[in-house]
């Protein structure tokens, strides 16, 4: 199995999966790099994956359907573009060698799921995440509560440390220099950022990451730590209780420059 994030808009990463004659991809917001992607590696696409119904992760359902031979899957309680197979927390499938795992991770939309693909080998498992896990951060609440997206983080912090973290955005660098501002004598941040500006300076992607990495310097993972509690308290949160630091962070960080 190989793992490819295509870009999409300013930002996007499109996952694909693929082992040679066929494609699996995640969150298809725009057809066109799937599209250049399934003609340039002479790839059947078989499978769709999709985490949550905003329009950057679906809108390239519609000219991809003519493409695909297999199924379009999707939160069962989000409005995905017809038809689709609904996906609930427990659920599994498989897609050629790989096994597929459904996680609810409500917070950013009231629906989102990720998903857990093991590929059947000895290679580590891959968590497509959408806008709920960032490398650095998470996604803002759109929908859900700071309590709901706080146990959907925990539950996807408590994976495999070596499970590959693929996000479907590349906010990195504007992630690290918020968790800096958090946890500024954090070592293993400080090395992380620069190992990501030196990768994005050479046209690179930062990602995927992995649970380990996220556990070590993503403050939204890391709300039982001291520092990261005192500094939720310079900003507004009451006490030491995981959900009302979460909460204190995430108001920060949208506003954060």
């Amino acid at each position: 199995m190989k793992l490819v994030a295509l870009p999409a808009f300013a930002d996007n990463y499109i996952w694909m999966l693929h082992d040679g004659p066929e494609a699996l991809v995640v969150d298809p917001g725009e057809a066109t790099p799937v599209l250049g992607a399934l003609q340039s590696r002479h790839l059947t696409l078989s499978r769709i994956l999709v985490t949550h119904h905003h329009m950057d992760h679906v809108g390239g359902l519609a000219d991809l359907r003519s493409v695909l031979r297999g199924e379009v899957q999707g939160p069962a309680t989000e409005s995905i573009p017809s038809p689709f197979l609904p996906m609930r927390a427990g659920d599994r499938t498989t897609w050629r060698s790989a096994r597929i795992s459904v996680l609810d991770v409500p917070g950013h939309t009231a629906g989102h799921v990720a998903y857990v693909v093991s590929a059947g080998d000895a290679s580590a498992n891959m968590l497509f995440c959408g806008d709920t896990l960032f490398s650095g951060g998470c996604g803002r609440l759109f929908e859900g509560t700071a309590e709901q997206m706080h146990h959907s983080l925990q539950s996807l912090a408590v994976l495999p440390g070596d499970t590959l973290v693929c996000c479907a955005h590349e906010y990195t660098l504007a992630n690290l220099r918020f968790a800096l501002a958090v946890e500024p004598d954090n070592a293993e941040l400080i090395h992380y950022q620069a190992r990501c500006a030196q990768r994005r300076a050479a046209g690179l992607a930062t990602l995927p990451s992995t649970v380990e990495q996220e556990r070590r310097i993503n403050p939204f993972l890391r709300c039982d730590q001291p520092a990261v509690i005192a500094a939720a308290q310079q900003r507004g949160a009451t006490g030491s209780d995981p959900v009302q630091v979460f909460a204190a962070l995430r108001q920060w960080k949208n506003t954060f420059q």
